[in-house]
């Protein structure tokens, strides 16, 4: 907790030019839009081109009726004909405008849930392709959070783009009709508008900078306030007393985030109001020109209305392209973020077309050489120049200490990562000249930290062949085989019994009950190669016993790898592997190991001793 946290000076600066690079990525924004809904999509544009033309309409028409009663009211025979059929096409007109944008506001809301739909299925999807080495990287974690938590910035960048388009048709008509009458007024607009606009845009790129700056920290946050106001954390968290200084740090962080956006908010009130005051200095510039105009008969009281309400419709249009051009801009800036993370490139070993088909059955196993590993960013290896075999059948187990390197072996083995140096081999291939996806479709894997998805039971198990997700015969077999019917049967819902507290109606496991339904997992898959990571940890002595009784014969014939710290689990292998330090220290069965009186004999009789 006591890294260097970041002051408004150590934030990286966003410029102008930056600003405007990250504007080049609104037409594929648009593109992807217009893929979730095409119909919605052209409708909301066409609506907004209809409904653009409707101020200097309302205004035009407004003109005609003013002039029309003035000249009604000197007038000795009245004819109202003509002052009716105004007021009808104004009436029109606000009716068609309103209907229009009540449906501009249905289409943006049902074209955002769209696109935020969308969007996230691309980035589940883009992050299942990277590794998890780049998952485990603090600087790629940065940027896949912010394409996450942005969704809402894109849907909103997605309301104003559009409403620009419409509002720059609006200022057009409305600055024809200003240049008709008086084209003076168009420079007394400019002086009332650029300076608040070049305000605005100053700070949400400032805005913008500490955002993304501060998206670990804020990650922080988000984590605090998760462990001190969760079910799962809850009985620690009392235990320890550990609320005041969750309290303290999430106060403590958050003050300081808040105090940099204050001084931000702060200076661009205060300067947007000054601007705000020359903007409303200007526009009674104008009224005043025009009054004159009206006065020396240059121009009629309809006129005057028409070009005063222009500039006054003018000077807010403008205000809110600019204001609007600022939000998107900055919002551009965060639809880069997910672009940036949707392009990243997945590099191959090997081009996909001089990949290997996967054998259809492994004839020898694997072949561990000279594996070298350190995990990115350290120099410590946590693996140095282990090798040994993995023959086809054989049930072998890792034992050590921890942090001895057993569970990295695994991870080099499933290629989450790439070794060091050395090579893994499968049927004498390197295993890198296999496609990972269909390379990773031979293993079966529990591990120790394995997911307790808040999914039925059904599902929870189906989890490990998701393919076979409304098997009923598979999913029962494989919950029959783990155990984990036990469980299924005390539920009165059975399979469809909700888990976790987060939704209604489900109810919380036993870490003993949740290692079975995982254990399940791996009878669903039937893959060819079996991994269990501390697979029965949770398990009483009885239920541990006929659980690996059952994974011996069931997996007969199958390559499996078993890591344990109990070794009435162990001893059941073929064959041990003992690591120390990142090296083999043994090698052989149980019977070889006891009898060689080193490390693996050791600690068997420590535990058995705690037994006695």
């Amino acid at each position: 907790m006591a890294r260097k946290l970041k002051s408004l000076q150590d934030t990286e600066s966003i410029g102008l030019k930056d600003s405007f690079r990250a504007l080049v990525n609104i037409p594929r924004f648009f593109k992807e839009i217009m893929k979730s809904s095409p119909i919605l999509f052209y409708y909301n544009l066409l609506a907004r081109l209809l409904t653009a033309f409707s101020p200097v309409i309302k205004l035009w028409v407004g003109k005609l009726i003013i002039d029309e009663i003035i000249l009604q009211t000197q007038a000795q025979d009245k004819d109202l004909d003509k002052l009716w059929y105004y007021v009808g096409i104004e009436l029109a007109v606000f009716i068609i405008s309103d209907l229009l944008n009540r449906s501009i506001g249905l289409s943006d809301s049902l074209l955002g849930d769209l696109y935020s739909n969308d969007s996230s299925i691309k980035i589940i999807q883009k992050t299942s392709e990277v590794s998890i080495s780049q998952l485990e990287d603090a600087e790629f974690y940065d940027k896949l959070e912010r394409a996450r938590t942005q969704t809402n910035s894109r849907v909103n960048l997605m309301s104003n783009s559009l409403s620009q388009i419409q509002d720059m048709i609006a200022i057009s008509s409305l600055i024809f009709g200003l240049i008709y009458f008086e084209p003076w007024l168009i420079l007394l607009l400019i002086i009332s508008i650029i300076p608040s606009f070049l305000n605005e845009y100053k700070f949400s790129s400032t805005q913008y900078s500490i955002a993304r700056s501060w998206t670990s920290e804020r990650r922080e946050l988000d984590y605090i306030r998760f462990i001190g106001a969760n079910d799962r954390t809850a009985k620690e968290v009392k235990l320890f007393g550990l609320t005041k200084y969750l309290a303290d740090r999430f106060a403590y962080l958050s003050d300081l985030y808040y105090q940099m956006n204050k001084s931000i908010a702060v200076k661009r009130t205060l300067l947007g109001s000054l601007f705000g005051l020359l903007g409303t200095l200007s526009y009674y510039g104008a009224y005043v020109l025009i009054i004159y105009r009206v006065i020396a008969g240059v121009i009629t009281i309809g006129d005057l209305t028409f070009l005063s309400g222009s500039f006054n419709r003018l000077q807010s249009k403008l205000e809110g392209v600019f204001s609007k051009f600022t939000r998107i801009s900055q919002s551009a800036l965060y639809l880069k973020d997910y672009f940036d993370f949707i392009d990243i490139k997945i590099e191959s070993p090997l081009a996909k077309e001089s990949m290997l088909p996967i054998p259809a059955k492994i004839e020898k196993g694997f072949q561990i050489k000279d594996l070298h590993f350190a995990y990115p960013g350290s120099a410590t290896n946590v693996l140095e120049g282990v090798s040994f075999d993995l023959h086809k059948g054989e049930k072998l187990a890792f034992v050590g200490e921890n942090g001895a390197g057993k569970t990295t072996l695994i991870k080099l083995l499933l290629r989450f990562y790439e070794p060091t140096s050395g090579t893994i081999y499968l049927d004498g291939v390197n295993i890198q000249k296999y496609d990972i996806r269909e390379y990773q479709k031979l293993f079966g894997v529990i591990f120790q930290d394995f997911i307790r998805y808040e999914f039925t039971i059904g599902e929870n198990i189906a989890v490990g062949n998701i393919n076979e997700k409304d098997n009923v015969e598979m999913i029962n077999e494989a919950a029959e085989l783990s155990l984990a019917k036990q469980v299924v049967d005390e539920m009165k819902a059975g399979y469809d019994q909700q888990l976790g507290r987060r939704f209604s109606e489900g109810k919380n496991l036993s870490g003993g009950q949740w290692q079975k339904i995982a254990l399940a997992r791996a009878y669903m898959k039937n893959a060819d190669v079996i991994i269990l990571d501390e697979p029965t940890s949770a398990l009483d002595a009885r239920a541990e016993y006929e659980a690996f009784q059952r994974f011996i014969g069931l997996t007969k014939g199958k390559t499996s790898i078993i890591i344990s710290h109990r070794f009435s689990t162990v001893r059941m292998a073929d064959r041990i592997i003992v690591l120390k330090d990142g090296k083999i220290l043994e090698n052989g069965s149980h019977e070889e190991l006891m009898s060689n009186k080193q490390l693996y004999s050791e600690l068997f009789e420590l535990q058995a001793a705690g037994y006695q």
